[in-house]
């Protein structure tokens, strides 16, 4: 996935537009689209870090790699950045789903799902903040914002669900030694107990 995002720069220059390119689960960014082939300016593995939404602005998410690196980041409508989101906790995620089982084993694969799944978890909150804020106007509801939300709401639902149905997967593919039911353990024969441990019973 390509395409312009906003950038926070610093207090001087603030928000500034950049070209991103999120590819073999790299996030790089240059300048311009006309910049590419000149080499990115920067990049970020995006599986190294925490993908955050921002409940204040549906179009902000930011990327952060605890103690090294911070990056701020503006779509240009929240459709986009909700493309941005998929497309990130998918790169997250590790896994290719065209080209990697979902069957095979994977020791890494559970734990990133996991965070896929804390991803899409904190949209749906937020857009459910949306419909509800969009419901509850002073000035009565905002139906055109309440359907928007809810085209959305329905979009992270169906992915969230997905993402899932994966982790269920992988759970099991996971499970290589299950615990034997107590019901299913053969009780030992007298037999097979040592002579100096067998009890006599007397009448």
């Amino acid at each position: 996935m390509e395409g312009i995002l906003w950038k926070w720069t610093n207090y001087w220059n603030g928000w500034q537009t950049r070209w991103f390119v999120l590819e073999n689960g790299v996030l790089s960014y240059c300048k311009s689209q006309d910049e590419v082939k000149q080499g990115f300016k920067g990049s970020v593995k995006v599986q190294a870090c925490e993908i955050n939404v921002c409940f204040l602005d549906n179009t902000r998410m930011d990327l952060v790699i605890p103690g090294e690196q911070h990056l701020y980041l503006r779509a240009a409508t929240s459709q986009e950045r909700q493309k941005w989101l998929v497309a990130l906790g998918t790169a997250k995620a590790g896994i290719n789903r065209n080209e990697k089982s979902i069957d095979e084993p994977n020791p890494d694969a559970l734990k990133s799902k996991k965070s896929e799944l804390r991803l899409y978890c904190d949209l749906l909150m937020q857009q459910v903040h949306v419909i509800k804020s969009a419901a509850l106007h002073d000035n009565g509801p905002e139906i055109e914002k309440m359907d928007e939300a809810t085209r959305f709401l329905g979009a992270t639902c169906n992915t969230f669900i997905k993402t899932l149905e994966e982790c269920m997967t992988l759970s099991n593919v996971d499970v290589k030694n299950p615990v034997t039911p107590i019901n299913d353990v053969p009780f030992p024969l007298t037999n097979s107990i040592p002579s100096s441990r067998k009890v006599v019973l007397k009448v």
